[in-house]
């Protein structure tokens, strides 16, 4: 499946993560906007599975053809650049700035973040034919998540604002390899099966992944669950988003970085 070996694909992180910091607010809006609706699509998808079947693994197995897409057609998730961009700030790649890197940051959390909710929009007309009737199934089923997530985590205090916060860092881990399982083979097949492994078990084990969770808690307050817009923000969203920077980037875009392009000096023998 044309594998391509670490220093080649981290280096080809390296160029992906420059190339996102320059290229123009117009196609970093545009591709994030996709990115974020495709993945809500996908996560619609697997929330409608769990509820029609029983089976939460089936929902994770086929969860990730959301992310298998968007990847493929050049689209781009926060989680993704968190862990491509500083790469080529570390780098020093000419022209590559902090404010760079955190210009690129924003636009694609607002991207992310429209596309996310265009989609839970029309969920939410969807499974209440157009808000006059009471949520499906799968409706009430994404309320749940919601309010499980948020009080859930904030009954619990600082346990629970770490809880979350590693669950993030854990989530982002697995969610970056994934995007680097884009990198790793020049063929389709094998690109999609590198990306597979990992988004599946990031949705199974229940991290929390920003973007997803941009689809399911505005989701949840459209359809009248029982937290706040605040409570969103505080006991989720923010800490998500912390610990998916700080797990992609240092369990994912770091360590293949300083392994594999800035190795150490080779052992001498005597």
């Amino acid at each position: 499946m044309a594998y391509l070996v670490p220093s080649e694909f981290v280096t080809k992180m390296v160029d992906a993560g420059e190339s996102k910091i320059f290229m123009s607010t117009r196609d970093t809006v545009i591709r994030a906007y996709m990115a974020g609706a495709i993945l809500a699509l996908a996560a619609w998808f697997a929330v409608t599975i769990n509820v029609q079947t029983g089976q939460p693994l089936l929902g994770a197995v086929l969860f990730p053809v959301g992310f298998v897409m968007l990847y493929l057609f050049g689209f781009d998730l926060l989680t993704g650049v968190f862990v491509l961009c500083p790469l080529a700030l570390i780098d020093k790649r000419p022209g590559v700035t902090l404010k760079g890197v955190l210009r690129n940051w924003g636009l694609v959390f607002t991207g992310n973040f429209l596309g996310a909710f265009t989609v839970a929009v029309m969920m939410a007309i969807y499974v209440t034919n157009g808000f006059s009737t009471e949520p499906s199934a799968v409706g009430k089923a994404i309320g749940v998540v919601g309010e499980n997530r948020t009080l859930g985590y904030q009954k619990y205090g600082a346990n629970g604002m770490l809880t979350l916060f590693v669950r993030g860092m854990l989530c982002n881990w697995m969610v970056s390899a994934g995007v680097v399982g884009a990198m790793i083979s020049t063929q389709v097949s094998g690109k999609v099966i590198a990306m597979w492994m990992p988004i599946m078990l990031f949705f199974y084990m229940v991290f929390e992944h920003s973007i997803v969770n941009m689809f399911l808690f505005p989701s949840g307050l459209l359809l009248g669950a029982h937290f706040t817009i605040m409570d969103y923000l505080i006991w989720n969203e923010i800490p998500t988003v912390l610990g998916n920077l700080v797990g992609g980037l240092a369990f994912t875009g770091l360590t293949l970085y300083a392994t594999h392009v800035k190795t150490g000096p080779t052992r001498s023998i005597k």
